[in-house]
């Protein structure tokens, strides 16, 4: 019997897949049977969790898990429409006005998904005319959005990552009438931070608008956990649209953009992924509004957060594999072939210890790791065994 035109269709995808295996580069998902915490239960196996971005082990929370509930019996479900339809409620009128004090910028607009979020901030700044200087290593979304920018008719230049000076010439040599510089604040598979006073600098000096991810930074850095820009102290002036995601240090899920009063309405009415998505549910922001008093009170959380973070990058200096210079909870550990780097992740797992292999093309090719994920709920206990199965796989 001849081949239906559905077969031959699920016949490429399936040879694609196949090579996908072949290269050592085909993914599958975990079905977790615990809450997030650091102990994770899969396949009735207990592992000692070093993957998820739960970075001050509030998502397991029974204070933010109580807040939820009463949340959801107080407002429903689920918000019924989109935000500029009937679907804003007065808790996300609540967790944006917090949100917006705790950053220190006047306004500040919730999203469903931090990828929701860039994809409105980037495309809705730059069209036709325009300009885009995005950092080579930004994360997916923020490279989807500068994609969208492009299809709008914006120029896009891609710099060096933190290469200031490379972005300083590619600024001074575009007659842009609106330049955008886009940058990851903690790039999220390497931990390092990004030169924000030195991008700032350069957003002023050429009068453009500096976009910053913080996805990674929020609830970790500066005072009070307020993020990258609280690290280096810098003021949060119209010029800066900060985004930051709410399912990692804070706990639970969403996103935010918070700028100047004008830049967030300007995004509240042509952001697409804002105006054209259904609201989160009420109860998420009740779960938030509680996750951000935990933020600011958490400075004994970030300090064991630190202080793992500093046991681990010390027990690991003679470890054969390259651990590169990371002040976050992101600490990843090189190994440059992705079926070793697949293989030592599972023999870590056979141990016990789940430490995700990440492989191209998350990452450039060659430089395949294990991207250990710190979190305060980890004890010094932890950290030490996570150390000596290395050390003994070492």
């Amino acid at each position: 019997m001849p081949e239906t035109s559905s077969s031959l269709l699920e016949g490429s995808l399936d040879a694609e897949l196949q090579e996908l295996a072949a290269a050592g580069l085909r993914r599958q998902r975990r079905i977790l049977d615990s809450p997030c915490g650091r102990i994770a239960t899969v396949d009735g196996r207990e592992l000692l969790n070093f993957a998820s971005n739960d970075y001050l082990g509030l998502a397991g929370d029974a204070g933010l898990a109580r807040a939820l509930a009463d949340g959801a019996v107080t407002w429903g479900a689920g918000s019924g429409a989109s935000h500029l339809v009937a679907g804003h409620l007065q808790p996300h009128a609540d967790l944006e006005a917090a949100l917006a004090e705790f950053t220190g910028f006047p306004a500040a607009l919730t999203f469903s998904t931090g990828y929701l979020a860039n994809l409105a901030v980037t495309p809705t700044l730059a069209g036709r005319g325009d300009a885009v200087f995005a950092d080579k290593l930004n994360h997916a979304s923020l490279i989807d959005a500068m994609q969208l920018a492009k299809a709008n008719g914006a120029d896009v230049h891609r710099y060096p990552h933190n290469d200031l000076p490379a972005l300083e010439r590619l600024l001074a040599a575009s007659n842009a009438r609106r330049k955008v510089i886009v940058t990851d604040a903690v790039f999220s598979m390497d931990g390092d931070l990004a030169p924000l006073p030195g991008l700032f600098a350069l957003a002023e000096r050429f009068d453009a608008w500096l976009v910053i991810d913080d996805a990674h930074g929020f609830g970790v850095l500066g005072a009070k956990g307020r993020g990258s820009l609280a690290h280096f102290n810098l003021p949060a002036t119209p010029r800066i649209l900060l985004m930051g995601t709410l399912g990692k240090a804070a706990g639970v899920g969403g996103a935010f953009v918070a700028g100047s009063t004008r830049a967030i309405d300007y995004l509240l009415n042509k952001g697409r992924s804002y105006i054209f998505t259904t609201a989160t549910p009420p109860a998420i922001a009740c779960a938030l509004l509680a996750s951000l008093q935990r933020i600011e009170n958490g400075n004994a959380l970030r300090q064991q957060l630190n202080a793992n973070i500093a046991r681990l990058r010390d027990g690991a200096r003679d470890l054969p594999w390259t651990l590169p210079a990371s002040m976050t909870a992101i600490q990843p550990l090189i190994v440059g072939d992705n079926q070793a780097a697949l293989d030592l992740a599972q023999a870590l797992w056979a141990r016990g210890l789940w430490v995700p292999a990440i492989r191209p093309p998350t990452v450039p090719r060659g430089t395949a790791r294990l991207r250990i994920s710190l979190s305060a709920a980890h004890t010094a206990d932890d950290i030490d065994r996570l150390l000596a199965a290395l050390k003994e796989l070492a």
